[in-house]
This record gives C-alpha cells, sequence and structure tokens, in this order.
C-alpha cells in the first residue's frame, strides 16, 4: 500500500510539472489525451463494467461542445453556465436515447448506438444555426477570476483538475454499494435482481453517467480549442474512445488513462514516422494500428493496465472493522406459515411446465421440493422468486401476494434465492459477492459513492458480509477472487450472500450438487443451524439421501404436478414416488435410492 502510495504521489508531481518542462507540442497532446481519458473512462464503467457497448459516447461530446459553444457565442453566456447547460443537454440527450437504446441487447444495442452517433453527426453538419459543416469558431476561453484561461500550458491544468477528479471518483463509484452492483450488470443481472437491485434504471444510471463524462469532455474541448465542429464527433472517434478502454482495460479505471495516453502518442507518432520511413503519404498509421490492435488482443486481452498493475506490490487487504449491525425484523414463532403456493401454473408455448402446484412452507422448517430431471422444480423456483410471470394461481410472503412483483420486490420482503448454476462474479472477492446480498440494507446513491459520503454505511453492509461469511464458514476468505474457490465454497458464497440480505425465506437450487461428502456434511450442519433460527428454507435436490435425512417435509413433482407430499418416511414408502424415479422398477432398489443418509 505505501508503495502505491509513492506511486500516486510521483504521479500527481510529474502531472503537475509536465508544462513548466515540456515543450508546446507536448503539452497540447497531453490536453488530448486527459480530454480522450474522460471519454473513455465513460466507457469504462459502462462497457468494460457494465456491459453495455456503446459506439455512441463521441455524440455527447459533441453535444455538450456544441451547446456551451452556441450559448457562448451566440448568446453571450459565460462558459461555465455553458457548463451546466452542456451537462443538462447532455443528461436530457442521455435519458431519452437511454430510455429506447437500452432495451435492446447484444449486437442489437451496439448497432442502435452507430445509428444515433451517425444521426446526430449529420444533425450537426447540417443545422445552419450552429454552422452547418464550418462549425462554431470564437468560442470565448474558460477564465478564473478574471484570469482567462487561453493557451494550451493554461488549460492543461483545467483539463487535468478535472480529468484526475473523474478518476478518483470512479474509482470510489467502483468500489462502492452502487459499484458492485454495476459490476454484477454485464453477466449477472438476474442475480443482481434477486438480491433488490433495480437493473433497468441502474443501467439507465451508467448510461447517463458515462454519458455526463463525456459532456464534460465537449464543455473542455470547446473552450480549450475555442472552435467546434462536426468532424470531431463522427463515428471514427466513437471507435477510437472504444479502442482507447480496450487498449487500456476495459475492467479498470486507470486503464482509461492507459489506454487514451497509448493511442493518442502512437497514433500522432505512427503519422510522423511511418510517411518518412516508407517515402509515401497516405494512411498507413490505420494499418499498422490495426496489426498492433490484433496483437494486443492476442496476448493481453484484458488490456495493459492490469499486466502494468501485476508488476507493483499488492496492498494488503484488512477485514472489515466490526460495527453494530443493521435492524434486523425479528423471526417469526416456529410454524407461521410464511410462504403459500396456491394453484400456480405456467406454460412455455404448448408446453405446461408448471400444473395447479399447490404448497405451503412454516417458519423454522426446511421443506423440500424433489422430483425426476424436467419436473420443473427450477421453474416453480424462479416463479416464486419473480424471475417469471406465473400464467395463473398465486403465491403469498406472510399473508401478502407476490406473485405479481419483481424479483427485486420479492427480494425486498424478506425472500432471497440461490442458483442452480453459481450466480457469482468471479473476478470479484468473496466479500464483495456477498455484500451484492446487502444492497437492500444500504441507501446512499452514485454521488454520495464518488465523493466516499457513504463510508460509514460502506462499513456497516461489508461488515454484514463479513458476518455471512463467518455463518458459512469463509471468514478466511473474504480477499479472495469468488471464482478461485472450489465449487462447494462457491455455493456456500452464494448462501453468505442470501444471508447477508436478512431474509425469513430461503430458496435453495440444488446446493449440494458436484460437492463431496464431507462438504455435503458440513451444508447439511449450516441449514440445520438456520433452522433452528427460524428461517424457512425451500430446497430443491437430486441427491435424496442429502434431502431425505435433512428435510421436515417433501413436496414431490413429475411433468410439473404435484405428485406427493408428506413426511419424507411417508415419501419414500410411496410407489408413486418410487414409480417416478424408477420408472415402475419398485422395491429394494426404490427404498434404497431414496434411504436417508445416516448421520446428515
Amino acid at each position: 500500500m505505501r508503495a502505491q502510495a509513492v506511486l500516486a504521489a510521483a504521479l500527481l508531481l510529474a502531472t503537475a510539472a509536465a508544462p513548466l518542462a515540456l515543450p508546446e507540442f507536448y503539452v497540447t497532446l497531453l490536453n488530448y489525451i486527459g480530454l480522450a481519458t474522460l471519454v473513455t473512462l465513460g466507457l469504462v464503467v459502462m462497457t468494460g463494467v457494465a456491459g453495455i457497448v456503446s459506439f455512441g459516447q463521441q455524440a455527447f461530446v459533441g453535444i455538450a461542445a456544441y451547446a456551451t459553444a452556441g450559448l457562448t457565442t451566440l448568446a453571450g453566456l459565460s462558459p461555465w453556465a455553458g457548463l451546466v447547460a452542456s451537462l443538462a443537454a447532455t443528461a436530457a440527450s442521455a435519458l431519452l436515447l437511454g430510455a429506447v437504446t437500452l432495451r435492446l441487447s447484444g449486437h442489437y444495442l451496439a448497432i442502435a448506438t452507430i445509428a444515433w452517433g451517425v444521426a446526430i453527426y449529420y444533425l450537426f453538419g447540417n443545422l445552419p444555426l450552429l454552422g452547418q459543416y464550418s462549425g462554431i469558431d470564437n468560442v470565448p476561453p474558460v477564465s478564473l477570476g478574471g484570469w482567462a484561461i487561453d493557451s494550451g500550458r493554461e488549460s492543461y491544468y483545467l483539463i487535468w483538475t478535472f480529468t484526475a477528479a473523474a478518476l478518483v471518483a470512479e474509482r470510489n463509484l467502483l468500489a462502492s454499494r452502487l459499484g458492485r452492483a454495476i459490476r454484477a450488470l454485464r453477466f449477472r443481472a438476474v442475480m443482481a435482481e434477486s438480491c433488490g437491485v433495480d437493473t433497468a434504471s441502474l443501467k439507465l444510471l451508467v448510461f447517463v453517467h458515462a454519458a455526463l463524462l463525456a459532456g464534460l469532455a465537449g464543455w473542455l474541448h470547446a473552450h480549450f480549442l475555442r472552435f467546434v465542429s462536426p468532424h470531431a464527433f463522427g463515428i471514427n472517434a466513437g471507435i477510437d474512445y472504444l479502442f482507447m478502454a480496450v487498449i487500456g482495460g476495459a475492467a479498470e479505471v486507470w486503464g482509461a488513462l492507459v489506454g487514451a495516453s497509448i493511442m493518442t502518442i502512437l497514433k500522432e507518432w505512427l503519422k510522423d514516422w511511418l510517411p518518412a520511413f516508407s517515402q509515401r503519404s497516405g494512411n498507413y498509421e490505420t494499418v499498422v494500428f490495426g496489426v498492433l490492435m490484433l496483437l494486443l488482443l492476442h496476448r493481453a486481452r484484458d488490456g495493459l493496465a492490469p499486466v502494468l498493475a501485476r508488476l507493483l506490490p499488492e496492498g494488503a487487504r484488512q477485514r472489515p472493522a466490526q460495527v453494530a449491525a443493521p435492524a434486523r425484523e425479528a423471526p417469526p414463532p416456529a410454524g407461521t406459515v410464511l410462504l403459500e403456493v396456491h394453484g400456480l401454473g405456467k406454460r412455455f408455448g404448448g408446453l405446461v411446465a408448471v400444473r395447479d402446484l399447490s404448497f405451503a412452507m412454516n417458519a423454522g422448517e426446511i421443506l423440500g421440493l424433489i422430483g425426476p430431471n424436467g419436473a420443473g422444480k427450477t421453474t416453480v423456483f424462479n416463479l416464486v422468486g419473480g424471475a417469471l410471470a406465473a400464467d395463473e394461481g398465486e403465491v403469498r410472503l406472510k399473508g401478502s401476494r407476490i406473485d405479481r412483483l419483481p424479483s427485486r420486490e420479492i427480494a425486498r420482503r424478506g425472500l432471497r434465492r440461490t442458483f442452480q448454476q453459481v450466480h457469482l462474479v468471479s473476478r470479484m472477492s468473496v466479500l464483495d459477492n456477498v455484500a451484492i446480498g446487502a444492497h437492500l440494507r444500504g441507501g446512499r446513491g452514485a454521488l454520495a459513492a464518488m465523493l466516499r459520503a457513504e463510508r460509514d454505511e460502506e462499513r456497516t453492509l461489508l461488515s454484514e458480509a463479513a458476518r455471512a461469511l463467518d455463518r458459512v464458514g469463509l471468514g478466511e476468505h473474504l480477499f479472495e477472487p469468488a471464482g478461485s474457490l472450489p465449487l462447494g465454497s462457491q455455493r456456500a458464497v452464494e448462501i453468505a450472500r442470501a444471508l447477508a440480505g436478512d431474509p425469513q425465506v430461503l430458496l435453495l437450487d440444488e446446493p449440494a450438487a458436484g460437492l463431496r461428502y464431507g462438504e455435503k456434511r458440513a451444508l447439511a450442519a449450516l441449514l440445520d443451524r438456520l433452522r433452528a433460527e427460524g428461517l424457512g428454507i425451500l430446497l430443491v435436490e437430486h441427491d435424496m439421501e442429502f434431502v431425505m435425512g435433512l428435510a421436515d417435509r417433501l413436496v414431490v413433482m413429475d411433468f410439473g404436478e404435484k405428485l406427493a407430499e408428506g413426511l419424507p418416511d411417508e415419501v419414500r414408502r410411496d410407489p408413486a414416488v418410487i414409480e417416478a424415479y424408477l420408472g415402475g422398477e419398485a422395491g429394494d432398489r426404490g427404498q434404497k435410492n431414496l434411504k436417508p443418509e445416516t448421520g446428515s
């Protein structure tokens, strides 16, 4: 940690001294790097972290640049008023475009950003009020206390003050409660929703946030160059910004700085060197740059920032300080009905996945939901948890109907779940993965996170996550990447994540799948403790020895319907259950398959 602090101080000192020692050309180049870093930083958060691919960030740079240029030259407003107006115009544009664009996904989303990026470029070039393709010149410089910032060296300090502040703010954001939710958007949006994250609103927030960073760069661009024209905001600029994010490291905050620096300097050098080397003029730098990009993607597809970070000594992370736990809802008395399912049904086209299913689960009870492959058990979980909408029937949690609610609202009411396939953000630490489960126990927003004004809340959430990991026996693995743990431990992390949300009902989808004998014993002991604490646990499991020795009652499904319900001993002897599992081969084999595990 000390080495990193020394390096940061040295970098800050070198940045401050650069205009005093470098020729004007290189100061101007550094200014372009600062502007590009701001735009690329938004792409790091939006594309690299949240997984929202955009080729249209240059359009937001242009919207802000034209807004401030027009207001300061045509209306005579000050550049600072232009800043407010340009950011407002950028935010309004991003809200409108994001509300439409973010309904798409995959390559459709990327194509949509290209479409409106091109459209906005031609809009700039065809409006007479904006000077068409000639643009707007004589944009006034920014002034501070009567001092006009009208040279490259003076603009340097303005540009890099904003850029340095943005880098620190984004680092703070991604290390916060909201940042953990953003990291889950890319591959684990369903998991994030089950923890209470409003993923649709969060995606729009990220989109607008990235646009505002581009808008800030546009404002600086206009008053640094004192000239605005459409040519700086074409689709090629959007591709360049995306390349910068990839080169530096699309998931790393400092990757924005690394990528913007390398690409800006390299393109400038190639423009000078290649014509002299080949004795010919032409855009050869684009060809060479394309080859270098291919080599980079083969050798360091995560970008250069992670490679450079590995050369630095890692700082030791300390266990979160124990703080008082947030207020918890008192568990209901044992035997209280927590979860009720009445006449539940779900069809997928002509396939009936669940038909007329009814059961109830009490506090302090483990209810096993079993059945052959394809019986509809996971579909039931998705219906109860809100990931799927039921076609018929209803689900009630503590007496209130929840089957019409999204999963994030169901989580708010005290129901949490795990998944059949482990849903963890593999590169995030175990502690941060579990802290996602406590998302609803905090409420501070993006601005508070960027300013580190939510430190007290953050300490509480991380302390709660550490407590949940202690409960499942993983308190010594807080800072390991979640994807590096064995499968049994990853499943325990999922349970800890659910417990961090202080649930009263826990849905566990095949938690023993792939576990060794000792891991199953440890899991059974954990579930026993949770049952004793008053939780209601709905358990889907294929391992009959495990579930028979643990569940208080069983519900058996086959072809989407309830086949049997009762105590484990009763279900084990039910001929219909034996038939479903063994295709008619009853007798000793059926009894052995459904026999409980000794000692579990």
